[in-house]
């Protein structure tokens, strides 16, 4: 089996030596996505539109991908402060249904890049 790089200019690009995404088999492995926009730009705002900019990077790797956020089977949601974990979920909770969403492993860590308050990294399937 070989691996294949996934990228796209419909997410913020890679801010050091890593890809968006690799997929190997039917299988998508994403970078941690932080809330830059398009143009590498953090998004004004506090954990919800940080989240929800997240999301929206994930969805457009994964799309580059033939995937989509129906195809996650495993997310993992770095945070700064997990006394935001409400609005995080929140937002997360929109685009990942109960009975559909995948596992889940939420950290609190010391520091995410660029001093951003969430970082998600998903696998899903093609």
């Amino acid at each position: 089996m070989s691996k294949t790089i996934i990228r796209t200019d419909k997410a913020s690009l890679p801010v050091g030596p890593y890809n968006q995404a690799v997929a190997i088999g039917n299988l998508v492995f994403t970078a941690g996505q932080i809330p830059l926009d398009k143009a590498g730009n953090m998004v004004p705002g506090g954990i919800k539109e940080q989240t929800e900019q997240v999301i929206a990077n994930l969805k457009a790797v994964l799309g580059e991908a033939g995937s989509s956020l129906e195809k996650v089977v495993k997310a993992t949601v770095y945070m700064k402060d997990l006394n935001d974990f409400a609005g995080m979920n929140e937002v997360y909770g929109k685009y990942f249904k109960n009975e559909t969403a995948p596992a889940r492993s939420t950290l609190q860590v010391v520091r995410i890049p660029k001093d951003s308050s969430v970082e998600i990294e998903v696998v899903a399937y093609v």
